[in-house]
């Protein structure tokens, strides 16, 4: 019974979506609140991150610091950009290649961190 609920709530909505003027643009204004309020968590968690683990990133040397800032930056730009650049197939794999690359600079940072 509850499964039967909740495809008639799905329902509602679709329908509300679908005949109601302007129901598109209500639609797509709660998936851009949505959507803004999944960055915003985003956010405050890597500030949480980024308290807890303050005095490691402070005992880093001046270049391995860059290197975090730079990969967290790129990986904030290409989440701004991802609408533009996953439009094309091209834009799809530079977007994929610099999010990897921004990766791989923070896995090799955790490594050289982690030696001696």
């Amino acid at each position: 019974m509850r499964a039967v609920r909740n495809i008639a709530i799905i329902a509602a909505l679709a329908f509300v979506v679908a005949a109601v003027p302007g129901g598109g643009n209500a639609a797509e204004a709660v998936v851009t609140a949505i959507s803004i309020a999944f960055l915003a968590t985003i956010a405050a968690a890597g500030y949480q991150l980024y308290r807890s683990q303050k005095l490691s990133i402070m005992a880093l040397s001046e270049r391995q610091r860059a290197v975090l800032v730079g990969a967290v930056g790129l990986v904030v730009l290409m989440i701004a950009g991802a609408d533009e650049l996953l439009e094309t197939g091209l834009g799809a794999l530079v977007w994929i290649a610099l999010i990897a690359a921004a990766a791989v600079a923070v896995w090799r940072l955790w490594l050289e961190s982690q030696t001696y």
